[in-house]
C-alpha cells in the first residue's frame, strides 16, 4: 500500500482536561498518513484520482480549531474519521497528535497518541 504523508502540521487548538488548556489554547502537531493505491492517480496525473493533501490539511485544521475535547485520543479519532471519508481511494488513516507542552511539572518533549483506522473499499462515483 502506498502512503501520502502530511508531516508535522502545526495547528492551534483549545483541547485538554484542564479548563485553562481549553480557554488559553495551545499548539498541536499533527502527522497524517493516508494509505492508498497511488497507481491510478500516477497513471492519470489527475488530482481527482487521489487524496488531495491540501484537503487533508484543511480538515485537520477544521477539527483542531473546532469543538474542544478533553483528550488527544478524541482529537485523533475525529481527524481520522474525516480523513477516511474524504476520498474513495483511502484505505487506512494513521493520525499522530502531539501535544508538545502539556501543563505538567516535568521536562519532556511532549505527549502523543497515534491511531490507525481502516476503511472498506468503496467504488468511485461515476462522473
Amino acid at each position: 500500500m502506498d502512503q501520502l504523508v502530511v508531516h508535522s502540521l502545526e495547528l492551534f487548538g483549545r483541547h485538554g482536561v484542564h479548563a485553562e488548556e481549553r480557554s488559553l489554547g495551545q499548539r498541536f502537531v499533527i502527522t497524517l498518513t493516508v494509505g492508498l493505491d497511488a497507481r491510478p492517480s500516477a497513471r492519470s496525473d489527475n488530482i481527482r484520482d487521489t487524496v488531495d493533501y491540501a484537503g487533508l490539511i484543511a480538515l485537520a485544521r477544521e477539527v483542531v480549531e473546532g469543538e474542544s475535547c478533553h483528550l488527544i485520543e478524541t482529537l485523533a479519532e475525529r481527524i481520522a474519521a474525516k480523513a477516511g471519508a474524504m476520498h474513495p481511494a483511502v484505505r487506512t488513516v494513521t493520525v499522530e497528535v502531539l501535544k508538545p507542552h502539556p501543563p505538567l511539572a516535568a521536562t519532556f518533549a511532549g505527549v502523543a497518541i497515534t491511531i490507525t483506522r481502516r476503511f472498506p473499499v468503496r467504488r468511485k462515483a461515476r462522473p
